[in-house]
């Protein structure tokens, strides 16, 4: 039987590394890969159904060729760092909206199969939020094909990914109805697990999302910080149940042609703040030498940690009913089972560094 073909741009980040995981667990793909890292997919690297080249996604004048000799192309690569939002928004919108419909059209010519990873974040903030002032939340989940996008002024820069995210679903979804693309887009909700994010300092700079916060404070033991109260809720998503989402798309094109997919787990919604604390508790569960240690949570205001111009979406939590019906999918791992893994694998990655540096 052939195999099924799949070109993975960004395939060596986060989502990427998972999804390679699965895949070449599976005789019936190969997989072409870019991106800028091996480090997640070292363990790959000598599979023979792995065809991997390390570079720019967006500088390879060979990218045509790659998606010409795929079957599907998964387009999983973007610049989603908070802290760089309100730094560096052109180069924000250059790397989540004007390099990447490059990739768009090129899938509309060739007529291949787009799978879009875009994210939660193009809802923006929620009405409520508005409408009830501080900490006003909505009622009803974000839907795909319902909600309306509700973003911050032109001057909280916040927004730069978000409209640029939403931008480009919005010239995917031209390329279906003018140039018969066929696409799926994928709106990602907080997916957790490990190998995410870098830690400031060790093998990134800036500021990376709250579990990689949440992760330094916790392994060199400085305070946790609350963004403006930790009063904004997320839904958290282990990685292993969006991979099984995403493998439904991949099987399942007639059900998943032309449609966008929240992908998240609605019973794991918590506070910000309630995150921090099931961190701690798990942390010093899995670390007894820091059981009795003070770790100590602290408020900060969202301009101290991220700068001027920043604002946040106060509630973000999917209906997943789509995916339920379309793709057969429902999320299984707990937010604190979810938490567990992600944790274990920083202390596995980052600990003994910790311990040196944090001795007790």
């Amino acid at each position: 039987m052939d195999s099924t073909k799949l070109c993975i741009l960004g395939c060596g980040g986060f989502i990427g590394s998972h999804l390679l995981d699965r895949v070449l667990a599976d005789p019936s793909y190969t997989v072409i890969g870019i991106d800028k890292s091996a480090e997640k997919i070292k363990r790959h690297l000598s599979n023979s159904r792995l065809d991997f080249t390390l570079g720019d996604i967006y500088t390879m004048e060979a990218i045509a060729t790659c998606v010409e000799q795929s079957d599907i192309v998964l387009s999983l690569a973007a610049l989603c760092n908070p802290s760089l939002y309100n730094t560096i928004p052109l180069r924000v919108l250059e790397n989540n909206y004007s390099q990447p419909s490059a990739i768009v059209k090129v899938c509309a010519e060739q007529k291949k199969r787009l799978i879009h990873f875009s994210t939660c974040e193009v809802y923006g903030r929620t009405a409520g939020s508005y409408v009830s002032g501080p900490h006003g939340l909505a009622v009803e989940p974000f839907n795909e094909d319902r909600s309306p996008y509700v973003l911050g002024p032109i001057s909280a820069q916040r927004w730069t990914y978000a409209c640029a995210k939403q931008l480009l679903e919005r010239l995917i979804y031209a390329y279906g109805f003018e140039r018969g693309l066929e696409y799926t887009i994928v709106r990602p909700f907080n997916f957790i697990g490990p190998r995410m994010d870098f830690i400031p300092g060790i093998d990134g700079e800036g500021v990376p999302r709250v579990i990689a916060c949440f992760m330094e404070a916790l392994l060199f033991n400085t305070p946790l910080k609350l963004v403006d109260g930790g009063f904004n809720r997320r839904a958290f998503t282990a990685i292993s149940d969006a991979i099984d989402a995403i493998m439904g798309i991949i099987k399942n094109p007639e059900k998943s042609k032309n449609q966008i997919f929240n992908i998240g787990n609605p019973a794991n919604e918590t506070t910000i703040a309630d995150l921090a604390r099931r961190m701690k508790r798990i942390y010093q569960k899995l670390s007894p030498k820091y059981a009795g240690q003070t770790i100590d949570i602290v408020n900060v205001s969202s301009e101290e940690f991220y700068g001027k111009g920043y604002e946040d979406s106060d509630r973000r939590i999917p209906d997943i009913s789509k995916a339920r019906e379309l793709l057969q999918w429902e999320p299984k791992t707990s937010l604190d089972d979810a938490l567990s893994l992600t944790i274990e694998s920083y202390v596995r990655e980052y600990g003994a560094r910790a311990i040196e540096e944090n001795p007790l």
